[in-house]
């Protein structure tokens, strides 16, 4: 069975918490995918990535290069799982239809934004059946509660 985890950004914003989320992905031996909603974002955090912290080092790649399949980390606007991620991270609008051939999906939206918000609370709908959904949400102090 997934597990589907909500993650209702607001203090801090996505740019702070993937990184992190990213890591500890990596650390449990999985690989992961992150889905966005364009090109221009996916660049964006291709470059962030990059750079978030001056003592990391987050492997990854943009989807389309030659070693997509050896890639831990790879940037996608699209559906397929060409790094045989295990976990798979919806980010800036891009919303998952189903869990299914991953152990971990992760939707990560912004509570400042109310299409976002009802957006997530369609994907908690459809995904109910798809596997085992928690919800966190960030305290003022970036803490992450689990909701439900």
């Amino acid at each position: 069975m997934t597990d589907v985890l909500f993650y209702h950004l607001e203090p801090r914003p996505l740019e702070a918490v993937l990184p992190q989320l990213l890591e500890k992905t990596l650390e449990r031996g999985w690989r992961a995918v992150v889905e966005v909603g364009s090109t221009e974002r996916a660049q964006a955090l291709d470059a962030h990535l990059w750079t978030y912290r001056d003592d990391s080092f987050l492997p990854h790649g943009m989807e389309g290069g030659p070693g997509d399949a050896h890639q831990p980390v790879l940037i996608t606007t699209g559906t397929d799982n060409a790094n045989a991620a295990a976990c798979r991270f919806f980010v800036d609008r891009a919303v998952p239809q189903s869990g299914e051939g991953y152990e971990r999906i992760v939707y990560m939206f912004s509570g400042h934004d109310p299409d976002a918000v009802a957006e997530a609370r369609l994907a908690w709908k459809a995904l109910r059946g798809a596997g085992q959904l928690t919800y966190w949400q960030q305290e003022p102090e970036g803490r992450w509660v689990k909701k439900g």
